[in-house]
């Protein structure tokens, strides 16, 4: 039984546990945690910064894993320049990618090549002479490579995921090794213009994940902008996935789900669909624009996944106003593509949640969204949905396409937990939620 890998952020540093029923890989610390972020300087504020980790699996070599966060590695120490622009550096990126080969027993953090602030440490206030920040434009980088090459600047908000690599006429196949996706926030260096809009999305790919791991900048593809943006566009909380599974007719779709918020108070969910290993994208709108009325305040927090056949099931949270509403209700709803992402089915409300974050936040009992106090990590849209389907990955074979869904809400007396809920039947029906804490 391979273990499951759960990733989380712990203080000032990302830790993985390893999960595995009762049998544990060997080396392995049963009930023991393995520090992700070996890299970084634990010294130094913000450089030692981590949040928001996303953690893949290779279904093809289940030893290979790759974890991805926001990551200040590469920031100036918040002593240095001006005590207002801690812990951010213009232009830096921030998006952090760690490497295991060993089922998550230990972690490689490479050191690439880029625009960095790393050696902007400065001095004890006030300081002594010239105490401002002169980033390095070749300096060394723990974030993902070839971002300021190309007029751009990762962000953070993490997505991984692996899948089958295409051969040279575009054909998917596990047989041609694997490929990795990581998905994260981009803007435009400042002054380049290389973006519409404030936030939007990229996709980094690497065939050799070894190489990537070495700290080799060529191992990775130019970065890919794969959301539709526009001047007033705002995309965010994405989630990425691949279809992975041999018996599906759309073996090796990408699909990456986000919100898409734009300047009219408007944010549909939208689904980008890649067919040719993540070089181009068309984006489809999968839901109406929730939030412009005080009933329906707003949706995001989506997951992607595909079963066995390759039907495409997309998931998110819409949560009310507390202003209007309290405690704010929310929803889950779904969507399926049967056709790999041509065409989408109308949102189907199947869940019935309610967030802590908000529900806390405007009580005045206490502030979920933020943590561990003022530098502490977010936590922002605890019910989002979290789903996983037993699609039979890498082969597909004898699949059960169960699917499994997972959040944090309140019950009706405002007490917090964590829920499941099952569907065997492609979410037509799903059980009654069961609280596993």
């Amino acid at each position: 039984m391979r273990p499951r890998i759960l990733a989380c952020a712990f203080g000032a540093t990302l830790l993985v546990s390893l999960l595995a029923g009762q049998v544990m890989p060997a080396g392995a610390t049963d009930g023991g945690d393995t520090e992700v972020t070996v890299g970084s300087n634990d010294l130094v504020f913000s450089q030692n910064k981590q949040n928001e980790p996303a953690v893949a699996i290779d279904p093809a070599n289940p030893n290979v894993v790759v974890a991805g966060a926001n990551d200040n590695i590469d920031m100036e120490a918040c002593n240095a320049g001006p005590d207002t622009d801690c812990p951010f550096t213009d232009g830096v990126g921030g998006s952090g990618v760690y490497f295991s080969f060993d089922s998550g027993d230990s972690w490689a953090q490479p050191t690439y090549t880029g625009y960095s602030a790393r050696g902007c440490l400065g001095q004890p206030d006030p300081p002594v002479g010239d105490d401002s920040c002169h980033p390095d434009p070749a300096g060394p980088i723990g974030t993902l490579p070839q971002y300021f090459e190309n007029g751009l600047v990762s962000d953070g908000d993490p997505a991984v995921a692996f899948g089958p690599r295409p051969d040279a006429n575009g054909r998917f196949s596990w047989s041609n090794g694997s490929r990795l996706y990581y998905v994260n926030l981009v803007s435009g260096f400042p002054g380049s213009g290389a973006l519409k809009g404030a936030e939007g999305l990229a996709v980094s790919r690497t065939d050799d994940v070894k190489a990537a791991a070495s700290g080799s900048n060529s191992a990775w593809m130019a970065p890919v902008i794969l959301s539709k943006q526009a001047s007033a566009t705002f995309s965010d909380k994405e989630q990425v996935w691949v279809d992975n599974a041999e018996s599906s007719p759309h073996l090796g779709n990408v699909y990456v789900c986000y919100a898409k918020f734009q300047g009219s108070g408007a944010a549909p969910m939208v689904v980008a669909v890649s067919r040719d290993g993540g070089a181009t994208w068309s984006n489809k709108t999968v839901s109406p624009a929730h939030n412009v009325a005080p009933s329906r305040w707003g949706q995001s927090g989506c997951t992607i996944r595909t079963d066995s056949h390759g039907v495409v099931y997309v998931f998110w949270e819409q949560f009310s106003n507390p202003a209007f509403f309290f405690p704010p209700p929310g929803t889950h709803f779904m969507v399926r593509s049967f056709d790999g992402g041509v065409s989408w089915t109308r949102p189907v409300a199947i869940n019935a949640v309610v967030d802590p974050c908000y529900a806390l936040e405007f009580s005045g009992a206490g502030d979920r969204c933020v943590q561990d106090g003022a530098a502490g990590a977010r936590n922002d849209l605890a019910a989002s949905p979290s789903v996983t389907i037993a699609n039979g990955t890498p082969s597909g074979a004898g699949a059960t396409d169960e699917l499994v869904l997972t959040w944090a809400g309140f019950d009706a007396s405002g007490v917090e937990h964590v829920y499941v809920r099952w569907s065997t039947d492609g979410g037509a029906t799903w059980s009654d939620p069961v609280m596993v804490e």
